[in-house]
This record gives C-alpha cells, sequence and structure tokens, in this order.
C-alpha cells in the first residue's frame, strides 16, 4: 500500500521542482524528504527519481505515480468534505487568502456575516499577491483564496487546485485629463511591483500599443496608486473595484479600457463541496452583489 503522505511528497516534487523546495513547503530537512521519496520508490517497487547533477528529476514512472497522486489527495479532500457535512454546525479554522482589493472592498462584509451566522468559524486572512496563492493552497497553509487574473495575463490551470467565477471587472486608466492608452506613449506611470500581475497586464497593454511604459514610481495599493494620479506624478491601469466611491480623489479622470480582471475562488481539488468553504464562498458572492 502506497503512503499518502508520501504521495503528497513526490507530488509537491513535481510542482516545485526540488527537494530543497519540497522541503521549506513542509518544515522538513530536505535529507528527510529523500528519505521518505526513497521509501516510496521501494514501496512502488520501481524508480521514481532520477538523478541530474546536483538535483533530481521524475521517470516516467514517477510522473504517472505524481499524476495519479492528485487524484488520490482531491479524493481524500472529497471525504473529508463529506464528513464535515455531517456535523452540526460550523467550527474549527478557515484560512483565507486575499488580494488588497478584496480584502478592502469584498471580505469586511463577508466575515462580518460568517462571524454572526457561524460564531465557532476560526477565521483567519492573509493578504498576498495571487502568485502566491497556489503554493500556499497545497502546502496547506490556505483553505481558501481570492485569486485573480487578466485576459491579456492568463494563469494556467493548476491540477491541484480547482477555481469558481466570482465577477470580472473592467479596468480603467487613471489620469489628471482625458487620455486613451495609446495617448499615454509619453507619459510617466504608476506600476505595481515587478513580478506581480497587475505589472504584467499594464506592461502588455502598453506593449499592445507599441510602447513599453516608462515607471516613475511602483505601488501595490491601489489607494496609494490614484493618490499619486492626483497628484500629478502619473498615470496607472487600475481596477472596477479600486475605483468605486468614494475612493477616487478629486481630480483623476478614469477611462475606461477593454481588458478585464477575473477574481475566482481557489481551493485544493476535492474541497469545493466543504461546508466552511462553501459558506465562505456565499458569503463572499452576497458582499460582491451588494457592490
Amino acid at each position: 500500500m502506497l503512503d499518502v503522505r508520501k504521495l503528497r511528497l513526490l507530488r509537491d516534487l513535481a510542482g516545485r521542482g526540488t527537494i530543497a523546495a519540497v522541503a521549506a513547503a513542509h518544515n522538513y530537512t530536505p535529507s528527510a524528504v529523500s528519505q521518505q521519496l526513497a521509501a516510496l520508490e521501494r514501496e512502488a517497487g520501481t524508480a521514481l527519481l532520477a538523478r541530474t547533477g546536483r538535483g533530481v528529476t521524475l521517470t516516467p514512472a514517477g510522473a504517472v505515480l505524481a499524476a495519479h497522486a492528485e487524484e488520490v489527495l482531491a479524493a481524500l479532500e472529497r471525504a473529508t468534505a463529506a464528513l464535515a457535512a455531517t456535523r452540526t454546525g460550523l467550527s474549527g479554522p478557515l484560512r483565507i487568502g486575499a488580494f488588497p482589493t478584496a480584502v478592502r472592498t469584498l471580505l469586511p462584509a463577508a466575515l462580518a456575516a460568517l462571524a454572526r451566522e457561524h460564531p465557532a468559524l476560526d477565521l483567519t486572512v492573509d493578504e498576498l499577491d495571487p502568485a502566491l496563492v497556489p503554493a500556499r493552497l497545497r502546502d496547506g497553509t490556505l483553505d481558501v483564496a481570492l485569486v485573480h487574473d487578466y485576459d491579456l495575463v492568463p494563469i494556467a490551470p493548476d491540477p491541484a487546485l480547482d477555481t469558481a467565477p466570482l465577477l470580472d471587472e473592467t479596468m480603467y486608466l487613471a489620469a489628471t485629463r482625458p487620455l486613451d492608452l495609446a495617448g499615454c506613449r509619453d507619459e510617466r506611470w504608476i506600476l505595481a511591483g515587478p513580478g506581480t500581475l497587475c505589472h504584467t497586464m499594464t506592461v502588455r497593454a502598453c506593449e499592445a500599443e507599441g510602447f513599453q511604459p516608462r515607471a516613475r514610481h511602483h505601488a501595490d495599493d491601489f489607494v496609494t496608486v490614484l493618490t499619486l494620479v492626483a497628484a500629478g506624478q502619473g498615470v496607472a491601469v487600475v481596477p472596477e473595484l479600486a475605483v468605486r466611491p468614494p475612493s477616487v480623489p478629486e481630480g483623476v479622470v478614469l477611462t475606461a479600457l477593454p481588458t478585464r480582471r477575473r477574481t475566482r475562488f481557489a481551493y485544493r481539488a476535492g474541497t469545493a463541496a466543504h461546508p466552511s468553504i462553501a459558506a465562505f464562498a456565499g458569503a463572499v458572492r452576497t458582499a460582491a452583489a451588494a457592490r
């Protein structure tokens, strides 16, 4: 019988690429991970890993078993969710991840509603960029998250995770006078931090108009971004959730762009029906509809 804990390590090695990364995610030593994977090879009766210099790669058998591990882990999550549904009342921890705009606009009302209706739920929120969410869901330090991507920066599906749509938003060009994107070739820009989805989206939108944006400032909080725009420090691209009254300072002119931001729920495969996650999704949908 193959050990589920060892299968999880193999699955994570397939996704993270190195034993050191898997060890860090699970608070193990690399030696301990190597020993567990060697034990899994003995259980499987075949080589699962191949040495490549100082690293390892999955053998064909290892890749097959890692793919099946996704199905096994999802089935266990579904079993856990079904078991939770037999209990009376919701209780225990629910660890939530969300990007800053969602934390400010959607979560307060949703968290308040959940606290009223399910006082035994222990709700915790981590504010983080969507790019960091998949690893946190995989390693179990988050249970559910709000993530987003853009039509210009789509995110590839992750076989370990499931998602469900929440809302689509219009993106706006923020300036101190009416402008279209093509007219911003010579403007200075307020961009999100390099490496974030928002930064990549803005760069790609400008490249589609034939220019590279010249960054004057970098800021990830859209309240800060709009304040800098109002102060004449540059132009920026911001999402619809960031420009609801009273968030827009006087003097900022907004022009709708064709690109869209898509917000979704994300959770480990098999956990969508878990009562706590379903209750969270319902509360956030109600908060989004109210806005």
